[in-house]
């Protein structure tokens, strides 16, 4: 509940190059780590979002946007588009939109949270973000808009 709106299916990624300090899961920086994506896990996911009270899937890790991921993520976000319209797709990622606004993922997603967590803007009262660098972006409407419109309750 605390990786998007409503209860989510959360999928970790291993890999990630921003390697911010005090990262709430360092564990997820080696993209060598972690454990292999096999049909099992594919199956997983897709047995939980059959669920009706599931709201989506949000990616993070790690993460997503690392390159030992961002294929099979895309691919993936993709399938669950197609086969889930109604449900929503959350990813934190590092980056900043300026820099992955242009990728394939963004048609697929509702929500991106991005850029790296800074310890000295943490805030504890911030909802879906852990620093106040940090933007909740409502991605459908900042396509739209064509600049960036941030997402509320």
């Amino acid at each position: 509940m605390l990786n998007g709106d409503g209860l989510r299916v959360v999928l970790w990624v291993a890999g990630c190059s921003h390697c911010c300090r005090e990262c709430q899961n360092p564990i997820t920086w080696d993209s060598n780590g972690g454990l292999p994506f096999t049909d099992a896990e594919r199956k997983e996911i897709f047995e939980e979002l059959d669920k009706d009270y599931i709201s989506g899937i949000t990616f993070s890790g790690g993460d997503p946007l690392h390159p030992a991921n961002i294929t099979e993520v895309t691919a993936l976000a993709k399938e669950i588009r197609r086969k889930y319209p109604e449900k929503t797709i959350w990813l934190y990622t590092g980056a900043l939109w300026e820099e992955i606004q242009g990728e394939e993922i963004i048609k697929y997603l509702d929500v991106c949270v991005d850029g790296e967590f800074v310890v000295e803007k943490k805030d504890p009262l911030l909802k879906w973000k852990g620093s106040a660098n940090q933007r909740v972006i409502n991605v459908p409407a900042t396509l739209e808009k064509g600049n960036i419109v941030l997402h509320t309750d």
